[in-house]
């Protein structure tokens, strides 16, 4: 930013400093020049009044023409041409002073019908002027360009550094450091973001402690309830039916896995996204899913297939992935229609000088339904945004679980829908890596 800053003043200086610049120096130059030229002739005047002083009454000069003074008038190296009339010759000539002159500046003056004076100097003292004067004014041209960038440099260290440390404070609230900064630059507009950042920490952090707070006790509640569920089920599995003792099992399980998914829920409200990944096989975590789900879509009269590399793995935290890919499938079953497919593949890395890019896994989740809407597509991710009356919280909860493992969850394919949830894939560590511990199912 100070580098844009520093060139844009720059170039207003320079810009400003050549238009009012080279103008000035060509007046200069003419200004020498005119300044050279009314001095050659008032000497012509004061030579064509003593000339005139010499005339009688008839207005012509009897005798010889006193020179003396005209001698004087002429300028160093010049050269004067006088005609004038005589009773003897009406256009008599004299020259006076040198026989010849270089390069002359030349001026001349008319005296009557008959009479002229021609004055010729040397143009080389008034050319030394005249790049003087110009000199002169491109050292004052490029001493204001000077002065101008040391202002340059000053106004944007003055402006780049408390933009950067407004950036690197919103950097750090981004990274939920709400520390105050008493820090002020003097500048109001800036020191007004700093204070609304203050008031916003503020506002951020108790928010963020009441949601934790809310989170913390929902979760205790529902850890209670599901307990209770537990207990009861557990009593059932010693029923002598059965039947009834394998519903119990399977409902033990279902509640086991909801637990797990709250904890999970809990766990990424309160650290960092990433923390709990690993690398699995993908294969292995999604066919627990379909499993679960595989009845649901029989009693519908669908199918729900998963296919691809059983070799694929990425890392991820496989209770996340388990949970987003479960919200993709229930909505297929309540909102699409036909075959469910969920496919698994590697997206390889790219490496050109346009653009570069890791490795990825790719689970795709697709059905053979109407797909989504033209006016509900754009929408489909937001929290609380349902076109078919449901909470609006499932396709939101899903891509904020794909995004806390540093991958992403998009709708691929309106009609039919396919949703693809992009992964990081697996890498294999180096030697010295320390192997990480799996995380338990």
């Amino acid at each position: 930013m100070r580098r844009r800053i520093l060139q844009s003043i720059l170039a207003v200086v320079i810009l400003t400093a050549l238009l009012l610049g080279l103008p000035l120096m060509y007046t200069a130059w003419l200004w020498v020049e005119d300044f050279t030229r009314d001095d050659l002739q008032r000497r012509l005047d004061r030579m064509a009044s003593e000339i005139l002083s010499q005339e009688g009454d008839r207005g012509m000069v009897e005798g010889d023409l006193d020179i003396g003074s005209l001698r004087l008038a002429i300028p160093q190296d010049g050269r004067l041409v006088v005609v004038f009339p005589t009773p003897e010759d009406a256009a008599s000539r004299v020259d006076i002073g040198e026989a010849f002159v270089s390069r002359p500046l030349v001026e001349s003056l008319s005296m009557g019908t008959s009479g002229s004076l021609r004055l010729e100097v040397p143009s080389d003292d008034m050319r030394s002027l005249q790049k003087q004067a110009v000199g002169a004014v491109g050292l004052v041209v490029l001493a204001s360009i000077l002065a101008g960038t040391a202002i340059a440099v000053l106004t944007a260290k003055r402006l780049a550094d408390p933009l950067q440390d407004v950036a690197r404070r919103a950097a750090r609230l981004a990274e939920g450091d709400f520390r105050p900064d008493p820090t002020r630059h003097g500048i109001a507009e800036l020191d007004r973001v700093s204070e609304v950042l203050d008031s916003a920490t503020v506002e951020i952090a108790g928010r963020l402690q009441r949601e934790h707070s809310l989170v913390a006790d929902v979760s205790h509640q529902l850890r209670s309830r599901l307990t209770a569920v537990r207990l009861r089920l557990d009593e059932l599995s010693t029923h002598s039916d059965p039947d009834v003792v394998g519903e119990a099992e399977e409902a033990m399980a279902q509640v086991d896995r909801l637990t797990l998914a709250i904890d999970e829920l809990v766990r990424s409200s309160r650290s960092d996204g990433a923390a709990g990944a690993e690398d699995v096989s993908i294969i292995a975590e999604l066919t627990g899913v379909v499993g679960e789900w595989q009845p649901n879509f029989i009693d519908a009269g669908r199918t729900l297939e998963l296919k691809g590399d059983a070799a694929l793995k990425a890392s991820v935290t496989g209770s996340r992935l388990r949970e987003a890919v479960s919200v993709l499938v229930d909505n297929a079953l309540s909102h699409g229609g036909g075959k469910c497919t969920v496919s698994v593949r590697l997206i390889p890395a790219l490496d050109t000088a346009e653009r570069r890019r890791e490795p990825l896994v790719c689970v795709e989740v697709s059905d053979e339904g109407n797909g989504v809407s033209n006016e509900l597509a754009p929408h489909i991710f937001d929290r609380g945004f349902s076109g078919a009356g449901s909470t609006g919280v499932g396709l939101a909860l899903a891509r904020a679980l794909v995004e806390a493992d540093g991958g992403r969850l998009e709708l691929q394919r309106r009609r039919p829908a396919l949703f693809s949830a992009f992964l990081p894939a697996f890498r294999e560590p180096a030697a010295s890596a320390v192997p990480r511990t799996r995380e338990p199912r």
